[in-house]
């Protein structure tokens, strides 16, 4: 069928102008029905009349694959005749978008198009069969369970997986990467080039320069010979800008450095707005990595030193980045063969605060945090370009021939949500993560990077997957729980304990079917048993009458130290699959798909207006938003970020890789915010960034992404001023 039949188009469009409306008050009351008339309006007029019309499933299964935008490689280990009943089955779902904003992210980003980018050619319902029939791998069974938890909302592939399985014409199926660089030439020259190369293929890449010898290190016995790590910076913001995927993305990187390495002061220089050119980089995120002794120094109002990479990789025989900071600070300061610097702590502290309020960077990573709960054997030196990656990675060694002498490890990021609304809904809690971690190990199983050995290597040996949570403050709303209370924490707190007991029930049941472990399991606290003390130290009681009568409802029970006790002795025999298997990434535009907030973090408003490149303005509702859930929905913008920090450190206890934390501020503080405002400035200042990441440190939060300023009118515009909404 060469020329399908396509609906005649419709002239008139109304539903820009009626989401706008959603925006406008009426009698001081929201009008959501608003947005319900333009989603119908946005299918009437738009979607159904640019959908290309089938007769039958087997004429479009067909259309698709003779035309190259569907594989038939996946399809070809399944029964047509099977094919066609899960979509028929899905379809019959009845699934419908609530919100336009849900609609029209689905069709403009992840809808599968004419070459002419002109029509459509699915469904929401078949780009979910196509993820399940991809990820289940020739599996019926896997693959119907996996389209009912996706067309039910309760698992959401990240981005690169949902928009690409069973394309043809397609990119990775992974988020993002992360490598470092070593102190050498063949190195660095190695990474620019695994920088475009994964650039060109994947998500956004990580890059590690804590190893990199400072500027004015000597080079080959001569003096002040090393540049340092800005000139790198800039080589790598040039190749992400450069291989951005045919132009489909902007090129997307992230540098860390270690807060002790020299270079600390011109590294984050780079990134303030009257920087010169030379220096300045406008696209590449900037990471800091923090050990405990910062913390302390500045807690003292101690002088700091900064130490040579160079020399510390002489005296202990690993790169800079390899080393314990926190232990060995003193023996560093005391050994006169470590060239070193001084500089106030304070000083840096706050040089860091106000670049954070200035361009939301540097995202902070508590190393010791993180090594202090990693239960696998090895070193974690960075994070990925959203924060929420912590894992182990090796060095390699590089000859002059650009050939590896020894093959270090690096990662790739395989990510999917739980939906936490909807899963809380699920027939089968466990059932239902099991087939999410399926899913994720296809991914991972089946990702390749040949262009970069050493993120293959880790793959390949670590099998890991980063499984998260969205939608927690839509569920706190529908709960009548407010954002940061002692019953929203107890319920964060069951809910990821939930999810790492099933993952990890789930991880060793696929060790055992396949008989193989990650590599360096029995070397791991999983293989002595020692991660578990905690869950099995006394049985788990429910605080909360409403978080009980929550579970109770919902059906799920909370695991008992017996329960925990079997887990273990079941992992010591068989081992775990993954090495890794939870991550809270940040979701963004597959939120909206999904139809409720982002992440774990809060709203930001009741009606958020989003500013579309080539459409203008549109306008989304807090997911259930109603006159039941309005007072629960307060803007993160006015809340204390104590409360945030304490959710996400409830869910941190159970998570072994990290979150994608943002801290919201607002330029002008409402009075009574933060106790130590009374009196002072009600502006924001950096004493206010110092507290909140002082606490985050305090209460074990392992990582911290963006800092968001509003700095608009504090005056809420149009429907975010309501106090309730149409009926």
């Amino acid at each position: 069928m060469d020329n399908p039949k396509l609906v005649s188009k419709t002239t008139d469009i109304t539903y820009f102008e009626l989401n706008n409306e959603l925006n406008r008050p009426v009698d001081n009351k929201i009008p959501l029905e608003k947005d319900r008339e333009a989603v119908r309006a946005f299918f009437l007029e738009h979607v159904n009349p640019n959908t290309v019309f089938f007769y039958t499933l087997d004429e479009k299964l067909d259309y698709l694959v003779e035309h190259d935008y569907i594989e038939s490689e996946f399809l070809e280990k399944y029964d047509r005749s099977f094919i066609k009943d899960l979509m028929q089955k899905t379809y019959k779902t009845k699934f419908r978008f609530r919100s336009f904003m849900a609609a029209f992210k689905f069709y403009r980003q992840y809808a599968l198009k004419t070459n002419d980018g002109k029509r459509y050619l699915e469904r929401y319902e078949d780009r979910i069969v196509f993820n399940a029939l991809f990820l289940a791998n020739g599996d019926p069974e896997l693959a119907t369970t996996l389209a009912d938890e996706m067309i039910h909302q309760r698992y959401q592939p990240a981005t690169p997986t949902f928009l690409n399985a069973g394309r043809k014409r397609r990119g990775e199926l992974v988020s993002c990467f992360l490598i470092q660089v070593t102190d050498d030439m063949n190195s660095i020259g190695r990474t620019i080039n695994s920088a475009l190369q994964l650039s060109r293929i994947g998500g956004g890449v990580g890059v590690s320069l804590t190893n990199v010898r400072a500027a004015g290190d000597p080079i080959k016995k001569i003096e002040n010979a090393s540049s340092g790590v800005v000139p790198i910076m800039k080589l790598l913001e040039d190749s992400f800008s450069y291989s951005n995927q045919l132009g489909q993305r902007n090129g997307a990187g992230a540098v860390y450095l270690n807060i002790f390495h020299p270079d600390i002061v011109s590294f984050l220089s780079t990134k303030k707005e009257n920087a010169d050119e030379k220096i300045r980089v406008k696209t590449l995120s900037l990471g800091v990595v923090v050990p405990d002794k910062f913390y302390e120094l500045v807690k003292h109002d101690d002088v700091m030193y900064l130490f040579s990479p160079y020399d510390v990789e002489r005296i202990y025989g690993k790169p800079f980045a390899y080393v314990d900071i926190t232990k060995e600070y003193d023996n560093m300061v005391n050994n006169p063969e470590i060239r070193k610097s001084k500089i106030f702590a304070r000083d840096l502290e706050n040089e860091i605060s106000k670049l954070q309020q200035e361009s939301g960077y540097p995202y902070i990573i508590n190393i010791d945090t993180a090594n202090r709960s990693n239960p696998i054997d090895g070193t974690i030196i960075m994070s990925n370009l959203c924060s929420e990656i912590l894992q182990i990675q090796k060095p390699s060694v590089i000859s002059n021939s650009q050939e590896y002498e020894v093959l270090g490890t690096d990662i790739s990021c395989n990510l999917g949500s739980t939906n936490i609304p909807n899963l809380m809904k699920s027939p089968h809690f466990g059932k239902s993560v099991e087939a999410m971690v399926r899913a994720l190990t296809y991914v991972t199983d089946h990702s390749s990077i040949d262009a970069v050995p050493t993120v293959k290597n880790g793959n390949e040996q670590a099998h890991t997957i980063g499984l998260g949570g969205m939608g927690l403050h839509t569920f706190f709303a529908i709960h009548h729980m407010h954002y940061g209370s002692p019953e929203s924490i107890e319920f964060t707190d069951l809910y990821f304990m939930l999810l790492n007991y099933y993952t990890l029930k789930a991880s060793n049941k696929i060790a055992k079917e396949r008989q193989k472990s990650f590599v360096g399991f029995e070397k791991s606290k999983y293989a002595d048993g020692s991660y578990f003390e905690a869950y099995v130290a006394q049985e788990r009681v429910i605080n909360s009458e409403k978080v009980a009568h929550i579970f109770e409802e919902a059906n799920i029970a909370i695991p008992t130290v017996a329960d925990w006790e079997q887990l273990r002795d079941d992992i010591k025999e068989h081992g775990l699959y993954h090495q890794n298997r939870l991550a809270v990434a940040p979701t963004g535009s597959i939120s909206y798909v999904n139809e409720t907030s982002a992440s774990l973090q809060p709203i930001t408003r009741l009606i958020e207006e989003r500013q579309e490149k080539k459409t203008g303005k549109t306008y989304y509702p807090a997911p259930f938003l109603s006159n039941d859930t309005l007072p629960y929905y307060v803007s993160a913008y006015d809340m204390d970020m104590r409360k945030v920090i304490d959710i996400y450190a409830a869910a941190q206890k159970h998570i072994d890789q990290g979150m994608s934390l943002t801290l919201f501020m607002r330029s002008t503080i409402p009075e009574g915010l933060y106790e130590w405002k009374d009196g002072r400035t009600d502006k924001m200042t950096t004493r206010d960034l110092n507290i909140l990441r002082y606490y985050a440190w305090k209460k074990g939060i392992k990582s911290i992404y963006y800092i968001r300023t509003f700095t608009e009118n504090s005056d809420e515009i149009g429907s975010n001023a309501c106090e309730s909404c149409t009926i």
